[in-house]
């Protein structure tokens, strides 16, 4: 039933590995992300309904809607 040290061991590895990784530390609120993200959400809409109208049919290729 003994373990040694393995629970350690395994405490710092998993320390370090969060460690390194990406976290919410940017320093704002959770209102402020909200907006934030909410803007990126909006542009990446715009761009793709722009892109998607600019396309039109002439883009062909990988639609769903294709009708052969």
């Amino acid at each position: 039933m003994t373990r040694g040290n393995q629970r350690e061991k395994d405490r710092e590895r998993a320390q370090a590995r969060t460690k390194g990784s990406k976290t919410k530390e940017d320093g704002l609120t959770p209102e402020q992300r909200r907006e934030r993200d909410g803007k990126a959400l909006q542009e990446k809409a715009a761009k793709k309904a722009a892109q998607a109208s600019g396309a039109g049919e002439s883009a062909g290729g990988k639609g769903k809607n294709d009708k052969k």
